[in-house]
């Protein structure tokens, strides 16, 4: 198979494959990245490889991360675990040559691979981060790997601090469980784990968002400016922490824009006149401040733009107009502040889509590039021809091979162009790296300027020669640069390389969208070729002759191309789905603990063959109350086996390890194997257990007293049995 079908079809898989491995046992952070993969409409696969075998993983092209050709491979690490088995490990250097060799390593891998490599490292145990010496090491190998993977490409690193800033769990490691199956954390820190993982596979997976719209009063500063004046309304503290996050959001390539209903002089007054204004008129790129519907506002500011909805960020305090817009906008992800305004930084914290990822060089020229597209529309209306604007335009076009400067964003285009993108496929960098290995497919990028400035990388063609054809599996264009030629000239030179290398043909390859017409409608009207019937699509042969002839005509071409209105379609369900998560998520589940009750809410007890026995005891219903929290089941019989109900060793382990803390006793792990592990055998194994451990005196004192009893006192125990001492639970 070749590597453009190779690829092609693993981008047409719908399940995501992520593989992990580890330097302790990772299998319970399952449940939380699958819940939350589930939650956004994302088919995962989740592989495990074998416990501590992380460098085996990375150097072995045979293992389960190197044969992982199109996901994301995640290395979970606890330092802790390279000390060696001796005191002074810590001492002789063992940690330092581990780290350095796990860099070289993952360096090596990521070169190799196509798949995305995730490295997250975790907390060391409490007694590691008493130890002045130990943490101080700790923290220093932490920050070498960081500071030497964070700026691979293809390679994506999650802190401790970082982690623990998003998601904080106080009681975060298990001793118990630690020493029984090396199992270091609570349940807690695995759904915090899971999904600070999945937050970043959003991230590498969904298409980013562009544009953020603000509306002014009471979102920007509280009070109204048409009423209080620029000099009375307030920039309080929350307000002020809004603006420094927009800010840096616009720092790190982000648009901003600002939709309110207001008289436009008294809300750009408040930037002219106020000195404690964080966010500057300079820092917004188009605003629409009138009276109209704020829906029509933005839909009029993604015509100017020339981006759709679907890549617009809505903010505001008002619920009515964060419903309208709901309601008449559904691709916007629209996002309603808090009430309470020491609410907003922390809500701000957990919008998933305003995590960046490294941030490239065209992010960082985004706000001048839409400038000078605002300029350049402006101008385009103003002129009485098209041909009459081209001609004044100065247009230079550059089409060159792939530089690896470039693969970031080539990566960006494929996963952001939706309108000139014959076949929308994604790529990850490290899958372009990969396809366009030497003796692979090849890549030509373009480069367009003209006399408002530079509108930097806007063309990708990937393509490779096969029999008498040149056949092109990607073929895109950025929409700023639509409506110029730019596209004629890319078929063009396709055409010209086809003939150097003594090919007949160019076959472009479409796969039809909900959003790449423009593309079909270009490839269609310019196309004297064969279509032909593909899979998910269709193929166009085109001359090598014909290709090399195509020439834009203003007057003649494609009117549509001239000026591609954002997308108007619907968004599907998941979509919908999707959006309406994305907007629940800093407002409802945004720490640990409400995440964790959310995924563990109790489902209906299965039907079993065993009869329902309610727990009776203190130390029973103590137990079913953990097995109920580990398995997500209401009703847990004291006769129904845990394994049964869809438990399995691992979990049972930790249930273990939450008795034995829960009653502080030590029991076996062998019980394990030697019952069904229901609530009646355990509960009788802690009562056992805690009878050996009592003291001889006090069990000779109790029989004491109770062989003083009448019968029916002792039947009135039994039936109202003391309450057990209250345990806190994690």
């Amino acid at each position: 198979m070749n590597d453009l079908q190779e690829n092609r079809e693993s981008n047409e898989s719908t399940a995501l494959s992520i593989m992990i491995a580890a330097t302790f046992t990772a299998e319970p952070v399952e449940t939380s990245i699958r819940f939350w993969m589930r939650e956004f409409g994302m088919s995962a696969r989740v592989g495990f490889a074998p416990y501590h075998q992380v460098f085996q993983q990375l150097l072995d092209p045979t293992s389960l991360l190197a044969t992982n050709r199109s996901g994301v491979n995640i290395v979970l690490l606890r330092l802790e675990d390279w000390q060696g088995d001796h005191p002074s490990a810590q001492e002789n250097g063992a940690m330092e040559r581990n780290v350095r060799n796990f860099i070289a390593a993952v360096t090596s891998a990521a070169e190799r691979s196509p798949s995305t490599y995730l490295v997250c490292i975790c907390p060391s145990s409490p007694s590691i981060a008493a130890n002045r010496l130990g943490e101080s090491l700790c923290a220093a190998l932490e920050e070498r790997i960081a500071a030497s993977l964070s700026e691979l490409r293809g390679v994506e690193v999650i802190t401790t601090s970082e982690l623990a800033a998003a998601y904080p769990v106080a009681e975060y490691y298990d001793s118990h469980a630690d020493r029984l199956a090396r199992i270091p954390y609570t349940p807690l820190f695995y759904t915090a784990l899971g999904t600070m993982i999945a937050r970043r596979l959003y991230a590498i997976q969904c298409v980013p968002h562009k544009v953020i719209a603000l509306d002014c009063d009471g979102t920007l500063w509280n009070g109204i400016c048409g009423e209080d004046g620029a000099e009375g309304i307030e920039i309080d503290a929350a307000r002020r922490a809004l603006q420094e996050f927009i800010v840096q959001q616009h720092d790190q390539g982000m648009l901003i824009c600002l939709c309110s209903k207001n008289n436009e002089e008294d809300a750009l007054d408040v930037f002219a006149r106020r000195s404690d204004m964080i966010l500057r008129r300079d820092h917004i790129t188009a605003w629409r401040i009138n009276w109209n519907a704020k829906s029509q506002n933005l839909q009029s500011l993604s015509r100017e733009l020339g981006v759709g909805l679907d890549s617009f960020i809505y903010i505001d305090d008002d619920p009515v107009e964060c419903a309208a817009i709901r309601e008449r906008c559904p691709e916007i992800l629209t996002l309603q502040l808090p009430k309470a305004p020491e609410r907003i930084p922390g809500f701000l914290r957990h919008v998933w889509p305003f995590d960046r990822r490294k941030i490239t060089r065209e992010d960082n020229e985004r706000a001048a590039l839409y400038r000078q597209h605002i300029m350049r529309e402006h101008v385009r209306q103003q002129s009485p021809t098209l041909s009459h604007f081209l001609a004044n335009l100065g247009l230079q076009i550059d089409i060159a091979p792939l530089t690896t400067e470039a693969v970031g964003r080539v990566s960006e285009l494929t996963l952001r162009t939706n309108q000139f993108n014959l076949t929308t496929v994604r790529r990850t960098e490290a899958e372009i790296r990969q396809l366009c290995r030497p003796g692979g497919a090849e890549c030509l990028v373009v480069h367009v300027k003209d006399r408002f400035g530079d509108y930097g990388l806007v063309g990708v063609l990937i393509f490779e020669a096969r029999a008498d054809s040149l056949i092109v599996d990607t073929f895109l264009l950025s929409c700023r640069a639509l409506g110029r030629g730019v596209e004629h000239q890319m078929l063009a030179r396709l055409g010209q390389m086809a003939k150097q290398r003594g090919l007949s043909h160019v076959g472009l390859r479409c796969i039809p969208s909900k959003k790449n017409r423009p593309a079909l409608d270009f490839v269609e009207g310019v196309a004297e070729g064969v279509k032909e019937s593909a899979e998910n699509g269709f193929l166009v042969r085109l001359t090598a002759d014909f290709a090399c002839s195509v020439r834009y005509d203003p007057e003649a071409g494609n009117r549509a191309l001239e000026s591609t209105p954002p997308s108007a379609f619907a968004p599907t369900a998941d979509a919908r789905a999707r959006i309406s998560l994305l907007s629940s998520i800093p407002a409802a589940l945004y720490d640990s603990e409400l995440i964790h009750k959310w995924i563990s809410d109790a489902r209906p007890r299965p039907d079993s063959d065993n009869p329902f026995t309610a727990p009776h005891t203190p130390v029973e219903k103590k137990i079913a109350e953990i097995y109920s929290e580990f398995l997500g089941i209401e009703e847990i019989g004291i006769h129904d086996s845990f394994f049964d109900l869809g438990g399995h060793s691992l979990l049972a382990m930790q249930v273990l390890s939450r008795v034995n803390k829960a009653f502080q006793i030590e029991l076996e792990p062998t019980i394990l194997f030697t019952s069904n592990f229901t609530v009646a055998e355990l509960a009788d194994g802690v009562l056992k257990e805690q009878v050996r451990r009592a003291d001889p005196l006090d069990v000779a004192t109790l029989l004491q007293k109770l062989s003083e009893l009448t019968d029916d006192e002792v039947q009135t125990l039994l039936d109202n049995p003391a309450p057990s001492e209250p345990t806190k639970m994690k």
